[in-house]
């Protein structure tokens, strides 16, 4: 097989690699070109020098090509992977401590609340000039896998007003599985499960350990007794309790999702744990990429090493990207839960909406399973995301800083936390903080700078309720040691 695959963003470079490394691993596509694209060159040959090694040791024909010239990598395309996080870290940045200002203390702020809202505002711009471009230069009817958050809004953008067929792909329901499974005590490739939802906020909605099916009771009193999970998962054990379904995602994820667990500072902490950043820490993600940015830089020989290994020597990753494009090309069908647009599938949620639910793939492409009926506590949560989402896509396609502040307004946790003059003072401050990565708002920027001289709430600067400082390399490596040591 001789088709193209391009990823924009892939000095993503851990994450990059993994994706590579899975298309490497089927063996009709060893003739293929992978076109790696991004505007960090620095990043980019990095990234380049990992996959062209991996190549090279496995003794494959791939051509590896690697531009920061979008057009040139994404022509002639038959699939485009995207990765990218517009505004990169500095940005980020702003989603975290800007919010914290007004009350809002967020884990990871990439979905929805302040941040993944803004975070939305900076992506979708870029994603439909990405979408002009393939519709442009790359095969005609090219698939764009976006791995890209928030993963609902970016992908409605590109179906919607972008015009190129898409489809989001997420990790959280694989991990989610998994975690079910090691509670209950029995294998993953035992745990046949229905995953139903929209992304970060799906629900496993039917269990069953062979033919036998899991209920409510038995899986509830599996993670209270788990000595590990009983302290993580503080916050999806107690909406498993509520609600008689268990959700993807992370406790530190989910908690920001819903109006209940981060609305009062000093109640905070009796919901997340501080093992790790995914349990709730405050800012966690931005901490957690700032740190493994900096040990990737300091740590890439090693990295580079590393790639020389046999691709035999590492297994291939559950992550859907090349499952899809093996059975689109070969026919051999794969099974996985896919961000699409919903026209009915889950028959409980909008018809315009992104859920993520179960399909099929093979030659004729990507089939959902349809007639899903959510339970009712879930769709109800899922429906108040949905409709921040739809205003938020409607505001980062026309510059509507109105409605960009209507959707802020909405959010769960924003609305649990927020008086509507701190909301609309919130958001003026963030999108002249975000200004440089967010054209569609230039004529907004500069009445919301001439209000701000004159504020009308009262802000503080907060560090949040469990805000751990970002760790130097040095100090990285210490860990790393202690860990290992103790292992």
């Amino acid at each position: 097989m001789t088709f193209k695959i391009a990823i924009i963003g892939a000095g993503s470079v851990g994450f990059t690699k993994r994706l590579c490394s899975d298309i490497l691993s089927v063996p009709e596509f060893e003739g293929i070109e992978i076109a790696l694209h991004d505007i960090n060159a620095h990043n980019l040959d990095m990234i380049a020098q990992i996959i062209r090694r991996l190549v090279e040791v496995n003794k494959l024909p791939t051509r590896i090509t690697a531009s920061t010239n979008r057009r040139e990598a994404l022509e002639g395309a038959r699939y485009v992977m995207c990765c990218v996080r517009i505004g990169g870290l500095e940005a980020y940045a702003d989603d975290i401590r800007i919010p914290l200002k007004y009350g809002v203390d967020q884990c990871v702020g990439d979905t929805i609340c302040a941040g993944g809202i803004l975070y939305g505002q900076r992506g979708i711009p870029a994603m439909l000039d990405f979408c002009k471009d393939i519709r442009e230069v790359a095969e005609p009817g090219a698939l764009l896998l976006n791995y890209a958050n928030p993963m609902a809004m970016m992908t409605w953008a590109c179906i919607d007003y972008g015009q190129v067929n898409t489809v989001g792909l997420c990790h959280g329901i694989q991990h989610g599985h998994e975690q079910i499974a090691h509670a209950l005590g029995v294998p993953k490739s035992e745990l046949d499960i229905i995953c139903s939802g929209i992304n970060h906020q799906t629900w496993y909605i039917d269990l069953n350990h062979k033919g036998r099916k899991i209920g409510k009771d038995e899986l509830l009193a599996a993670f209270e007794r788990h000595p590990v999970y009983a302290e993580q998962e503080k916050v999806r054990i107690d909406v498993l309790k509520r609600f008689g379904f268990y959700s993807t995602e992370s406790n530190g994820h989910l908690s920001e999702y819903l109006p209940w667990y981060r609305k009062r500072p000093e109640e905070i902490m009796n919901w997340i744990s501080m093992t790790d950043w995914i349990h709730g820490e405050t800012g966690g993600y931005l901490r957690y990429s700032t740190e493994n940015r900096n040990w990737f830089e300091s740590e890439f020989p090693k990295f580079l090493e590393d790639a020389g290994k046999p691709l035999s020597a590492e297994p291939r990753s559950e992550e859907h990207a090349s499952h899809i494009i093996e059975a689109m090309e070969t026919g051999r069908v794969y099974r996985g839960h896919f961000n699409v647009k919903n026209g009915g599938t889950i028959t409980n949620l909008p018809a315009d909406c992104i859920i993520e639910s179960p399909g099929f793939v093979d030659r004729f492409g990507i089939n959902m399973v349809g007639g899903i009926e959510l339970p009712l506590a879930c769709a109800a949560t899922c429906n108040v995301s949905i409709s921040v989402q739809r205003m938020s896509v409607r505001a980062a396609v026309t510059g509507d800083i109105d409605l960009l502040k209507q959707a802020v307004l909405h959010d769960p946790l924003v609305g649990a936390i927020c008086t509507p003059e701190e909301v609309w003072q919130m958001v003026d401050e963030m999108v002249v903080a975000q200004a440089r990565w967010l054209p569609q708002y230039a004529d907004a920027v500069p009445a919301a700078e001439a209000r701000l001289k004159n504020p009308r709430v009262k802000t503080r600067e907060w560090e949040g309720a469990a805000r751990l400082h970002v760790r130097s390399v040095e100090e990285l490596r210490d860990a790393k040691a202690n860990k290992k040591a103790m292992a």
